[in-house]
């Protein structure tokens, strides 16, 4: 099978060159046989995913991870010392992750699969010299297609007859406007998105009719490449999935060891095998965090529903946690920052420019917004009780401006029939209508205009000379805006065609209008505030450089944005290329390939990189990024199903918003694992004390897991539902390389297990001594630890301040986890059932009172080793307000 290369450089041959390199007829097109032979060559118009593992493989494939491991050799111990709820805990955890991976790793089939049902439609083609409509996969090389407004263009294809034909190709090149085509060859080193003589796969017509050559289908068109480079950019790992997969390699070799050097220590002590054996797996069953899986899935899962009503649908858990480590954000244009809706801002008439929300009612506005309403092809319809318009994004624009001076567009027409219209043309660049009554108006690119223009409209309503000087000044301080500009003009119309007038001039210059498609009124905020957290924000358009620098400025990416074209990115090696993607605020003109190369190259850097897209174009990057973006409403499959998230109103603000909730997510389950971990590293070290001093275990296997199956569930989830700390958007992102257990986690973790392993060993002792059971003094070592973690619990709330400052912030589910875990330690102590499959027993009221105190005084510890780390900082940093000792010499 071949391809034809899509790159051969068709936009640089005139119609006859590459009719000849096609070897088919632009009239006529291709016979039956030469269809046949193609076919058989270059196999059918669609794009093929590569092939893959089966569903069964990728399945299973999830649990080769050295976390689940751990998971599975928890739930084995657990199910052979009868702790069968907590193995079906673990093996339904274990399931989750598989099918959260497997979801995770279908995403590129499921965008490639999208990009392949773009292309099956159908298409009008010329064969042996009739017209005919054919599926479009069964389109070859050489093919001569007819097309037309409303039709999805099915192949790559060489312009040869247009006829006011525009081709909407914002999906694949982010171009905001339809784009009008020509057959006049152009320059070899165009750029994709200025290749005016060529249509591609995938774009749709919105105006005119044209035919024209098929040059490349299948693989080898534009979208083809695009479907390569999604293949190629296979998703990284989250820094989430990569910290927790380095701690569960460190834990599951940490706990072997130790498991092996304890039951060595005790051979050596002279210690039972069996006897041995026990403590040993009491100690890997104490050190192993079951539910941390569960509990961070859940986290996330929490963090998902509350992006949801923030206008924000979250594909992939890991994601969640992602958002809040972003450094930095590469954002679209269209739609994203702006409505992506052409709105008219400022109108020059009558020698001054007003804005256009406040137009004054003088002849000259007057006259120049008439004119913008029927000299358009729009179709105007009303919704709920204003004027709407259909049609091209310019003239639409045009109706509302109209409409908010006070005019009724409806009104308007009605009053200025047309009798005769000289379409909007690429070479001729304006549009002219004549109305009953002998008046004409026309619209276009100012210089055409004005070069038919003698005189213009004075505010007043009288004419006078042309001052084309200022006209043109006026134009170039928009442009500079970069807002597009449309002239308009009038002229008086009579027997003679429309035609020969507009040649022929001696118009009257009515003004101009300047419109753009504004920024979104949030959009600004937004950016402000990830500025204010840390975060970079860039923009990555197709659109002009001009246009774009002008939506950075107002949208505050800066106060004048550095701006690099998709040409000066060629220019620039892999080397170079970090250090000026850096310090440049806005890129334009930019590729599919030059958008991938960028996201590469920000995480070159060390950044973590979100993207927002919505087009075809887009997918290879969304796919890539550290948290790809997509658009819920103009969004294309491909995108959408390429992205981690999707936005369900398009709004750049949702980003900000989920980046903000990211960030708690992440605070969340650090208050987890700060309080889980000391937990299972205090039974861990509780029963490798008691081997070392050759004492009876304090805690046995079975109470372990009851301790580690209740307490995860009903107190540490409820960390999960924590509102978020003040101050969250002021600080900065947290560096990407820091570990998931920094320092300050490990000191406060080894706090509060050494002060378990001490309270158990003294409790269960005391409890001896003074007369109890082993089972009573047990039953104590275990309401113990259990009160600790409550105790703890409530200074979890704020890892780095004083709890009072959190008690405020309301946590319903933090008294439901603790009257839930009361409750079950009650049961646990005096219920005859329980006593008999825990070996427990009953305690007295003083053992209460000794494990209260406990815990209250766990708490204070904990709360004045924040207070003493504080003002440790401060007297290090040297605040103001703080003392400093003496200098004593």
């Amino acid at each position: 099978m071949q391809t034809v290369d899509a790159t051969a450089g068709f936009h640089a041959l005139t119609v006859r060159e590459s009719a000849e390199h096609l070897g088919t007829d632009p009239s006529g097109g291709l016979t039956a046989s030469q269809v046949r032979d193609r076919a058989g060559r270059y196999g059918p118009n669609a794009l093929e995913p590569p092939p893959g593992h089966g569903v069964l493989w990728r399945l299973v494939s999830q649990v080769r991870d050295p976390l689940v491991y751990v998971l599975l050799v928890a739930g084995v111990v657990t199910a052979v010392f009868g702790g069968y709820p907590d193995a079906a805990v673990i093996a339904g955890v274990v399931v989750l992750n598989a099918v959260i991976g497997y979801v995770q790793e279908s995403r590129a089939r499921r965008a490639l699969d999208a990009l392949a049902r773009m292309v099956r439609t159908h298409a009008t083609v010329v064969r042996d010299g009739l017209a005919a409509r054919v599926p479009a996969e069964d389109l070859v090389p050489g093919d001569v297609l007819e097309l037309a407004a409303g039709d999805q263009v099915p192949a790559d294809v060489r312009i040869v007859e247009a006829h006011l034909f525009e081709v909407d190709e914002s999906a694949l090149t982010g171009e905001s406007l339809p784009v009008a085509k020509t057959t006049g060859e152009l320059p070899p080193a165009t750029a994709l998105a200025d290749r005016v003589n060529t249509a591609h796969s995938g774009t749709m017509v919105t105006r005119g009719s044209a035919r024209a050559l098929v040059t490349a289908t299948g693989a080898a068109t534009q979208l083809g490449a695009v479907q390569r480079m999604v293949a190629t950019a296979g998703p990284v790992a989250t820094p989430l999935t990569r910290k927790l997969a380095g701690f569960s390699k460190q834990l599951s070799v940490g706990i072997v060891v130790i498991a092996v050097l304890t039951f060595a220590v005790g051979l050596v002590r002279g210690t039972g095998v069996a006897e041995m054996f026990t403590a040993a797996v009491a100690l890997a069953v104490g050190a192993i965090p079951e539910g941390l899986p569960a509990a961070v899935s859940i986290v996330l899962a929490i963090g998902v529903v509350r992006m949801s009503r923030r206008r924000s649908v979250v594909r992939n858990l890991p994601a969640v946690e992602t958002l809040g480590g972003t450094t930095v954000i590469c954002t679209d244009k269209t739609g994203t920052l702006t409505l992506n809706r052409m709105t008219v801002t400022a109108v020059a008439a009558g020698g001054r420019t007003v804005d256009a929300g406040n137009l004054p009612d003088d002849p000259a506005v007057r006259e120049c917004l008439t004119a913008g309403v029927v000299c358009n092809e729009a179709a105007l319809s009303r919704v709920d009780g204003l004027w709407s318009a259909q049609g091209d994004p310019t003239e639409t624009a045009l109706v509302p401006a109209a409409e908010r001076a006070g005019l009724d567009p409806a009104e308007l027409r009605a009053r200025h029939p047309r009798v005769d219209l000289v379409p909007f043309e690429p070479e001729r660049r304006l549009m002219a209508t004549a109305h009953a009554g002998g008046v004409g108006y026309a619209k276009g690119a100012v210089e055409e205009i004005l070069a038919r223009c003698d005189r213009e409209l004075r505010a007043d309503g009288s004419t006078g000379p042309l001052d084309a000087a200022a006209a043109h000044r006026l134009q170039r301080e928009f442009a500079e805006r970069g807002l597009r500009v449309l002239a308009f003009a009038r002229f008086r119309s009579g027997e003679e065609p429309l035609a020969v007038l507009v040649d022929r001039g001696g118009w009257t210059f009515l003004g101009l209008q300047a419109m753009q498609d504004p920024p979104r009124p949030e959009v600004a905020g937004a950016i402000a505030a990830c500025h204010s957290a840390g975060i970079a924000v860039k923009m990555i358009t197709g659109d002009h450089a001009g246009t774009a620098r002008a939506i950075g400025r107002a949208v505050g990416l800066a106060d004048e944005p550095v701006v690099l074209t998709g040409a000066g990115l060629d220019e620039l090696t892999d080397g170079e290329l970090p250090a000026a993607a850096a310090r440049t605020t806005v890129f334009a003109r930019v590729s599919p390939g030059q958008k991938l190369r960028l996201v590469k190259a920000f995480q070159g850097a060390g950044h973590i990189v979100a993207i927002t897209g919505d087009g075809v174009n887009d997918a290879p990057a969304l796919r890539r990024a550290d948290i790809g973006v997509a658009m819920g409403r103009g969004g294309t499959d491909a995108a959408r199903d390429a992205a981690d998230m999707v936005l369900t109103d398009d709004d750049f603000a949702a980003i900000e918003s989920a980046v903000e909730e990211g960030r708690g997510v992440f605070d969340n389950l650090r208050k987890f694992l700060a309080w889980t971990l000391p937990t299972n590293i205090g039974e861990g070290m509780v029963i490798l004390a008691a081997v070392l001093l050759g004492a009876t275990l304090p805690i046995v296997p079975v109470q372990i897991l009851w301790i580690n199956m209740t307490t995860a569930v009903f107190l540490g989830l409820t960390l999960a539902f924590e509102p978020k700390e003040p101050g969250l958007m002021t600080r900065p992102p947290r560096p990407p390389d820091r570990p998931l257990f920094t320092p300050a986690l490990f000191r406060r973790v080894g706090l509060i297990s050494l002060l378990l392993v001490v309270a158990a060993f003294a409790a269960y002792r005391w409890e001896l001594g003074g007369g109890a059971s082993v089972a009573q003094a047990r039953t104590v070592a275990i309401n113990l630890f259990v009160a600790v973690q409550i105790g703890y619990l409530f200074s979890c709330r704020s890892l780095e301040h004083p709890v009072v400052r959190a008690w405020p912030r309301g946590n319903r589910m933090l008294a439901v986890g603790i009257g839930i875990t009361v409750g079950l330690q009650v049961l646990f102590t005096y219920l005859p059932a329980m006593n008999t499959i825990f070996h427990t027993a009953p305690i007295g009221a003083g053992a209460w009172l000794r494990i209260l105190a406990a815990a209250v005084l766990a708490f204070a510890v904990v709360e004045a080793d924040k207070l003493l780390w504080i003002r440790l900082r401060r007297y290090t940093a040297g605040t103001p307000g703080t003392r400093r000792r003496p200098n004593r010499r």
